[in-house]
C-alpha cells in the first residue's frame, strides 16, 4: 500500500523532499514505517530521537498503529529558534 510522507523544518532539510509517497506492507505500523523511512533517508538519524510523527494530522501516540492505503504522515522536528 501507498502512503505519502511530509517532511518538515531540519527534516525536510536532511532528507531532501517536502513530501514523497512510499510503498509499504499492507497493515504496517507506523514504528514500521519510521524504520522504513529511516532505511530510505539515513540522514534523518540525526533527528529521528526527537522527531513527532502525526498521521493524518493528529499527533501520534501509538507506534503500533497500523497504517491505512492513502494515509498521511508528518514528520514533526523539534522546533527551535526565536
Amino acid at each position: 500500500m501507498r502512503v505519502r510522507l511530509l517532511f518538515f523544518a531540519r527534516a525536510r532539510e536532511l532528507a531532501g523532499v517536502g513530501e514523497t509517497e512510499v510503498e509499504v506492507a499492507s497493515h504496517a505500523t507506523a514504528a514500521v514505517v519510521l524504520k522504513q523511512v529511516l532505511e530510505t533517508w539515513p540522514a534523518l538519524e540525526e533527528v529521528s530521537g526527537r522527531c513527532v510523527l502525526a498521521v493524518n494530522q493528529e499527533y501520534l501516540e501509538d507506534m503500533a498503529r497500523i497504517l491505512k492505503e492513502g494515509d498521511e504522515v508528518a514528520v514533526l522536528p523539534p522546533v527551535s529558534g526565536g
